[in-house]
C-alpha cells in the first residue's frame, strides 16, 4: 500500500508570494484534486504543477515565463499548482522531480515534464505540447493543416 501524503503538503502562491496569480491555487488534498478533475473542470482545462525548491530568483522567473506562456496559448484555460518541495521533500522522490524548477502538464493526458525557467518559449512550447493544443483549441485538427 502507497503512503499517503499530508494534506499539508504542497503549498501554493502564499508561500512564494512572487508565484501567486488568478490560477494558482492553496493547497489541496489529494481527494479535492480528484474532484476538480470530476466536478467544475472542462476536459479542455491544463492542469500544471509546477515544482520549485523555495521562493528563488530562477523560479520566480520559471513562474512568470509559464504563466506568459499559458495566458498567450491556453487563454486561461489551464491551472496551475505551486508546490514548494522544501516544505515536504518527500514529493520529488514520490513525483519523480530530479531537477528544479519542473512544470508537470498532468492534464491534458499524456504526462509531459519540463526542466528550467522557460525562457525559450519555442522549447517550452515544444516540451508541454502547446503546438497542438493550440490548434485543438482554435478547432483546427492535424488534417485542417
Amino acid at each position: 500500500m502507497k503512503a499517503r501524503r499530508p494534506k499539508n503538503a504542497r503549498t501554493s502562491g502564499s508561500a512564494l508570494p512572487e508565484m501567486s496569480g488568478a490560477n494558482a491555487s492553496p493547497p489541496r488534498s489529494a481527494s479535492a484534486i480528484a474532484r476538480s478533475f470530476k466536478i467544475g473542470r472542462s476536459h479542455q482545462d491544463w492542469n500544471l504543477c509546477f515544482y520549485v525548491a523555495g521562493p528563488t530568483l530562477e523560479s520566480a522567473a520559471a513562474f512568470r515565463n509559464l504563466k506568459q506562456i499559458c495566458e498567450e496559448h491556453l487563454a486561461g484555460r489551464y491551472h496551475i499548482e505551486v508546490i514548494d518541495l522544501m516544505k515536504n521533500p518527500r514529493i520529488a522522490r514520490d513525483d519523480q522531480i530530479v531537477a528544479l524548477p519542473t512544470v508537470v502538464r498532468k492534464r491534458p493526458l499524456p504526462l509531459r515534464k519540463i526542466i528550467g525557467d522557460l525562457s525559450n518559449t519555442e522549447r517550452a512550447l515544444a516540451g508541454l505540447d502547446l503546438r497542438q493544443a493550440q490548434s485543438y483549441l482554435n478547432g483546427k485538427t492535424s488534417r485542417d493543416a
